[in-house]
């Protein structure tokens, strides 16, 4: 066997063709796993905020997961170069299978974010070791490339059924039944990762581990910091509460920045975030995140709650987004190579998405579902041109030996983007629409049904509404026009959101003219007379 593993590696891939498939057939299990969650969780958010309650709780759903993750991915991925990746992942695929058992029992938000941060833990051990665990099976960069159409493929499949499956799910069986759909899917992939990837550890040059343990607690109270206070400034201004988190959030930022900078192998290569060369990469990437993250989890919102849609046929609408940002990734790798200037992908990925995110600001809720698709198509194609063309343009820009750094980095800023744009967006959302309903009430003279009114859910389960419209109509009051009224002050708060959104986009595209011009393999037309030449990359 041991012979036969060497011959296999001189091809470029540790085992033979049959168990090479099995072994890749589990890892693709797992990037089904992590997609699958990220894709059909938000079509499902509005139906679980109208039932849990709890509606100042909505964004740290997602940034709870988010969180958890951006942190784990560095640690653990040092630790699978050390030991190893096949127990963390095998450890990884019972933890997020156990949370997604415990999200799917939830009976309040608190609970469910709880949850949501313990499933963050298990997605980020898992995104560390996946795409590592492909370079350990097949080190020659060429056949990798092949092989990872089995991870390419779960990603997209993921991105093509998960927002409409979640809407089904959510519509016909209940929102519980999102999450305990990870179950047989997490299964599946303990099987097979268990069974046929091999558990291969790398030699250790006998220096003493040290883990940024600090920095990654200080990483975690520093934006569970900025996400509190994103959220309490709008309502409170600057409160004892809001300065004092004010004031920790900067502190922790700036021990951070200090700590992280003695670290040999630190959570944030602070050296590595303020190259001259690489900054304008690393803050599009934060922006390029915003944008995507405050379409996925607050579009689904706008269109149960603002437009009164189904959940089913809210899934089928975002689809096009998360689908397209895998359609744009494979047209970047297509055609990357083909253009005088990889750069030229970054300005043509932001204006698609801030042109398509302004639209779904202009539009009103009434027109043909193939134009809400086309927008949603528009932007995940855009978002996904930027997220490829970031890897790319790093990449080509820095040394070979920070090649994984860069390309971490990266990943943990557009993580952190998310987390920023669906804080902010959520707190401006929630802000906006308790000011548009308190407005529409006084002019209604009745004020006194603003609890009734205070926290968007109502407008999503129909029950409820029918229920508050038949309470209004008895006290004498115009039932019907107020729910009208209270969807629209959601709409117009959640526009405002987008608009944000649509302003980080454009921001992107700005700092793109700051990125060093890039080539990739661009290969010359001739000259009458002259040989062709490779460009510089």
């Amino acid at each position: 066997m041991a012979s036969q593993l060497e011959l296999d590696d001189q091809k470029g891939q540790l085992l033979p063709f049959r168990e090479s498939v099995l072994a890749m057939l589990g890892v693709a299990s797992v990037a089904m796993l992590i997609a699958l969650d990220q894709t059909i969780v938000s079509t499902a958010m509005p139906r679980i905020v109208a039932e849990l309650k709890g509606f100042e709780l909505y964004a740290w759903v997602a940034t709870a997961y988010m969180l958890a993750s951006v942190i784990t991915i560095p640690i653990f991925g040092r630790l699978g170069d050390l030991f190893g990746r096949k127990p963390f992942m095998l450890a990884a695929i019972l933890l997020f299978t156990l949370a997604s058992v415990l999200c799917g029992m939830a009976t309040n938000m608190l609970f469910l974010v709880l949850a949501r941060g313990l499933q963050g833990i298990g997605g980020g051990i898992m995104i560390g070791t996946v795409f590592a665990t492909v370079a350990d099976l097949f080190p020659d960069p060429r056949r990798r490339l092949r092989w990872l159409v089995f991870v390419t493929s779960a990603f997209g499949l993921a991105n093509m059924v998960g927002p409409t499956l979640g809407g089904m799910l959510t519509q016909h069986g209940g929102w519980r039944l999102v999450f305990f759909v990870n179950v047989p899917v997490g299964i599946i992939a303990l099987f097979f990762v268990r069974s046929f990837l091999p558990h291969l550890r790398h030699a250790r040059d006998g220096a003493r581990l040290r883990l940024d343990w600090l920095g990654a607690f200080v990483l975690a109270v520093t934006f569970g910091a900025l996400q509190l206070t994103i959220e309490l400034f709008p309502r409170q201004g600057w409160s004892t509460a809001t300065t004092a988190l004010g004031a920790l959030t900067l502190g922790c930022a700036l021990t951070l920045f200090f700590w992280e900078k003695r670290m040999g192998y630190p959570i944030i290569p602070v050296d590595m975030l303020f190259d001259r060369k690489l900054r304008a990469l690393f803050a599009m990437s934060v922006l390029g995140g915003f944008a995507l993250f405050s379409l996925v989890f607050y579009v689904p919102l706008l269109f149960q709650g603002g437009y009164a849609m189904s959940p089913r046929a809210s899934g089928m609408l975002i689809t096009p987004l998360l689908l397209g940002t895998t359609v744009g990734s494979f047209i970047n790798n297509r055609v990357v190579t083909r253009v005088r200037r990889a750069n030229a992908l970054l300005y043509v990925g932001f204006a698609l998405s801030a042109f398509a995110s302004l639209a779904v600001v202009v539009l009103r809720g009434k027109e043909p579902h193939l134009v809400w698709m086309a927008c949603m198509g528009a932007s995940g194609l855009g978002l996904g041109l930027v997220g490829t063309s970031l890897t790319v343009c790093s990449q080509q820009i820095v040394s070979r030996d920070h090649l994984g750094a860069a390309t971490a980095l990266l990943q943990s800023l557009r993580t952190f983007g998310g987390m920023l744009g669906t804080a902010l967006t959520g707190a401006l959302l929630g802000h906006l629409y308790t000011m548009g309903v308190n407005r529409s009430l006084d002019s209604y003279q009745a004020a006194q049904w603003f609890k009734s009114f205070a926290s968007p859910e109502v407008l999503v389960d129909r029950a409820d509404q029918a229920a508050l419209i038949s309470r209004l109509v008895s006290a004498g009051h115009a039932g019907d026009a107020m729910m009208s009224a209270a969807r629209s002050a959601l709409v117009d708060s959640i526009h405002v959101g987008l608009t944000v959104s649509a302003v980080a986009a454009l921001a992107g595209l700005c700092l793109a003219w700051l990125v060093p011009p890039v080539r990739v393999g661009y290969i010359k037309a001739p000259s009458p007379g002259a040989p062709s030449q490779n460009a510089p990359s």
